[in-house]
């Protein structure tokens, strides 16, 4: 500990999770400016304001490392929807989705309009949109991606082909650009239709422009239900392929012939991960959430509405109602409410448990903030996981729940200097109370922050 500085603020009798997975201790933490200046038995150190937070937690703060906030840390830069449950850096730009850098005329493609309906919106270059988020800080640190689905929607006139090599050749050129302005990597969405009939090939072409960067490469996979090994191993070759880490997005198994196979996926990436750099994320809840398209609902056990464009008063109800009320199949009700969005029950709650329990799953939350009607994993993920899981259902100690929420995705993601509470660290940190932590988020009222937190810093403030 350096005696030359003068604590600002000293948390006192505070139970300390440091981030790496350690048991908890107790004693206080000083912080000057934006850094931790010392933890632990900080002896006869008194800082300009002292708080007694009186037993409660103090950690590092939540790394959210899947979402898709790019255009709200522009247009709601508070973020409380993340800030209130104790996240301090969000990464965006996940499933091939990002808001630069794109060129094209007319309303971009699903789920591309999941971040913005016109062109307008989006940002030509990787570092105009940076720079939007400099000139105009959002309240959190955010580590951004390039998507494989805003490349094609730059350089292609269809995507229901693979790209020629002189598009491959123009989309590594605005990659490169996009990495040296200061982007850390690329995700693909090979699951949805305007990256679907990329090959893996393609892939692998613009993953050695990250392998040049040391760069990452995270991917919703081209499929998550029946065909679940099959997109494992293609994910396993473009890694292995061009020597590039690889995070898999919200590792789930769809639909009810899938159910079980989480035994099966997790052997496979234990296996994959002795040979590879592999990680993978998670978020706690048996539905997911993403656009309508003409079929996804037939492998749902329900679905919710979470906004539609021709059929807006349709947000937050059932589509079962909705298909009953206006007298027509299920199929012609979601032909009718395109384009729009819902929520897919579809997993089985033994294999969220199973997954989020895998020691190297990390958590994401895989929000959607432009929902009318959001998935209630927009604002109560990680309390959740603190609460419901690590707390009453016991699947982890609050200290592993933790480490999947700081130090593992710190490390995963190259965040330097932040995820474990050391001297010198940034100042990222949540307060909370372990005894009452938990998300208030439901699926009929999602918009609700979480109970429990106490106090959430980033960066000192």
């Amino acid at each position: 500990m350096s005696n030359m500085l003068q604590p600002d603020l000293i948390f006192r009798n505070a139970r300390i999770i440091d981030g790496t997975g350690s048991p908890s201790t107790t004693g206080d933490l000083a912080i000057s400016g934006d850094r931790l200046l010392d933890l632990g038995e900080i002896g006869n150190l008194h800082g300009e304001q002292e708080i007694d937070i009186e037993g409660r937690v103090v950690c590092p703060g939540f790394v959210d490392t899947h979402t898709h906030d790019d255009r709200v840390l522009l247009t709601d830069p508070d973020l409380n929807c993340k800030v209130s449950q104790g996240v301090t850096t969000v990464v965006t730009g996940n499933c091939g989705i990002s808001l630069a850098p794109l060129k094209m005329q007319g309303r971009p493609p699903a789920p591309l309009d999941l971040l913005g309906r016109h062109p307008d919106e989006f940002f030509h270059g990787f570092a105009d949109y940076l720079k939007a988020l400099d000139d105009d800080p959002p309240s959190l640190n955010a580590i951004c991606q390039v998507g494989h689905t805003t490349l094609r929607a730059s350089v292609m006139d269809s995507y229901d082909r693979p790209a020629t090599s002189d598009e491959i050749g123009k989309m590594e050129d605005m990659l490169e650009k996009s990495l040296e302005a200061g982007s850390c990597g690329m995700s693909t969405g090979l699951f949805y239709p305007p990256a679907r009939s990329a090959p893996t090939g393609e892939v692998i072409a613009l993953a050695g422009i990250l392998h040049a960067h040391g760069a990452l490469h995270t991917t919703h996979m081209r499929d998550e239900g029946d065909r679940i090994t099959e997109s494992l191993e293609e994910t396993f070759s473009i890694g292995s392929d061009s020597q590039v880490p690889i995070v898999i997005s919200h590792h789930k198994c769809s639909g009810t012939s899938c159910h079980g196979r989480s035994v099966e996926t997790l052997a496979m990436i234990d296996r994959a991960r002795m040979k590879q750099p592999l990680g993978l994320d998670a978020y706690p809840y048996t539905a997911g959430s993403t656009v309508l398209d003409a079929n996804r609902h037939l492998r749902a056990e329900k679905v919710l509405i979470t906004w539609s464009e021709p059929m807006p008063d349709a947000a937050g109800r059932d589509l079962s109602a909705i298909a009953a009320e206006m007298g027509v199949t299920e199929q012609d009700a979601v032909e009718a409410l395109i384009p729009g969005g819902g929520i897919f029950f579809m997993m089985d709650e033994k294999d969220v448990r199973r997954i989020l329990a895998y020691p190297q799953t990390m958590i994401g939350s895989d929000g959607l903030p432009s929902d009318m009607h959001p998935h209630p994993r927009l604002w109560g993920t990680f309390p959740r996981v603190l609460g419901h899981y690590a707390r009453d259902v016991g699947l982890f100690s609050l200290e592993e729940a933790v480490r999947k929420m700081t130090s593992l995705p710190a490390a995963c993601f190259g965040i330097k200097d932040r995820g474990v509470l050391k001297p010198g660290n940034f100042a990222d940190l949540v307060v909370f109370d372990p005894g009452t932590i938990n998300d208030s988020s439901t699926y009929e009222n999602s918009i609700q922050p979480a109970r429990g937190i106490h106090q959430v810093m980033v960066n000192g403030q």
